[in-house]
């Protein structure tokens, strides 16, 4: 599956170690607090757990979206939709 993980975390330490167990995961880095790749199903899994926790529910936000290939090619990307700097080839291909 797709997966697209956006988080609000105010803990600049626990912000690094969401990142890492994200990019840990395959996912990659399209914007400075969202992620984007492919996982399967038990990797979603240990994912969640990993990051619940370390985040603390009463003030860091964390969003975990599955989608299909199909749902991610109708996604509308307006403006700077992506970090240049950040995207990379594997990402765009996961556009098209």
């Amino acid at each position: 599956m797709i997966a697209w993980v956006l988080y609000d975390i105010k803990n600049d330490k626990t912000r690094t170690k969401v990142a890492k167990i994200c990019k840990q995961s395959g996912l990659y880095r399209v914007q400075f607090s969202v992620f984007l790749g492919t996982i399967d199903r038990n990797m979603k899994d240990s994912l969640q757990l990993q990051i619940e926790d370390l985040i603390d529910e009463a003030t860091d936000s964390v969003y975990i979206f599955p989608m299909s290939k199909n749902e991610l090619q109708e996604t509308v990307l307006l403006g700077q939709a992506f970090d240049k700097k950040l995207v990379s080839d594997e990402v765009m291909a996961l556009f098209l």
